[in-house]
């Protein structure tokens, strides 16, 4: 899976409150989420965002509470991958689970700039600054996580593995 699109960088611990602030987290539907995200710490993001774009953040990226919320805001944004010196556990994961490409790329920040282009190889851990003819390599996601991307999320994942496993009967097969 190769992704290219342009970058947003951000700093260091980077919380999903400023991914989504806490005053909107009674809203359920991603697109409202999705419209005020980063409101306060990159109030143009949401006018200027582009699907297909791809944030970048310094260390302990979505730290804070352990709430979807914040992925699934960037998601419904089109953000198509997210890079980080390191990222909080469970907002690592939860990308995971809605299908969102992370890798921990600490080799490469420091050579990526606010609005340049960017090529990702998620499969191989390639990561090519186009802007600036810079290129690094980075440990990929294992095969397991690329799945439950290439599914499009954990719970799409879970039911095609229940799928594939049932038998040939109950997936509406002949026998």
């Amino acid at each position: 899976m190769i992704i290219e699109g342009r970058v947003w960088k951000l700093g260091d611990n980077v919380d999903t409150d400023q991914l989504v602030p806490g005053r909107y987290l009674t809203l359920t539907d991603s697109q409202e989420l999705a419209s005020h995200c980063l409101e306060d710490t990159v109030p143009r993001f949401r006018e200027e965002v582009r699907p297909g774009d791809i944030l970048v953040g310094g260390k302990n990226f979505g730290c804070g509470s352990s709430r979807e919320h914040a992925p699934a805001a960037l998601k419904a944004l089109g953000i198509s991958c997210l890079l980080a010196s390191s990222f909080a556990r469970i907002f690592f994961r939860n990308c995971i689970n809605l299908g969102l490409p992370v890798l921990i790329a600490p080799e490469a920040i420091s050579d990526i700039q606010d609005s340049d282009r960017i090529r990702v190889n998620v499969e191989t851990g390639e990561i090519e600054n186009v802007s600036r003819s810079f290129r690094c390599s980075v440990p990929p996601l294992a095969p397991f996580l690329l799945g439950i991307i290439d599914a499009g999320g954990l719970t799409a994942y879970a039911r095609n593995q229940l799928h594939a496993q049932a038998p040939e009967t109950e997936r509406g097969v002949s026998p």
